[in-house]
């Protein structure tokens, strides 16, 4: 899929956004998520730390079971951010997740600043697990 320009900024201001809404007590790490569905809806999630390591929900997992349980289906893009320089890329879990929602999501990787870069998941993990 190609993203226009202002659906790319689109999404980078609502990750930005969704990422005020972290719970990120214990590593301070502020991560933020917005999908961009079908259906041409935005979902966003944020990263919610729990002392239970093992517990704790990344930005991109908490916006996906956030639109699923919507009814939402059909991720179309993702954008995830945080509040440092650096452009961040989903987390290996979180890219097993997304893989099983299309192979071609594209995944807009940005920073505090909304510099970005672009990867489709099959880019950030090309020997995914399937059941196939």
């Amino acid at each position: 899929m190609t993203l226009s320009d202002a659906q790319i900024q689109t999404l980078i201001a609502e990750a930005q956004a969704a990422m005020a809404e972290a719970h990120a007590t214990y590593s301070n790490f502020t991560v933020g998520a917005a999908l961009l569905m079908e259906d041409g809806s935005i979902v966003r999630g944020a990263n919610i730390e729990n002392a239970s390591f093992g517990a704790t929900i990344c930005a991109e997992r908490s916006a996906i079971a956030s639109a699923l349980s919507q009814g939402k289906r059909g991720i179309k893009a993702v954008a995830v951010t945080n509040a440092t320089d650096t452009k961040i890329t989903p987390c290996g879990i979180c890219r097993q997740v997304l893989y099983e929602y299309g192979t071609d999501i594209p995944v807009i990787c940005t920073n505090q600043s909304g510099e970005h870069m672009i990867h489709t998941i099959s880019d950030l993990l090309p020997h995914a697990f399937t059941l196939d």
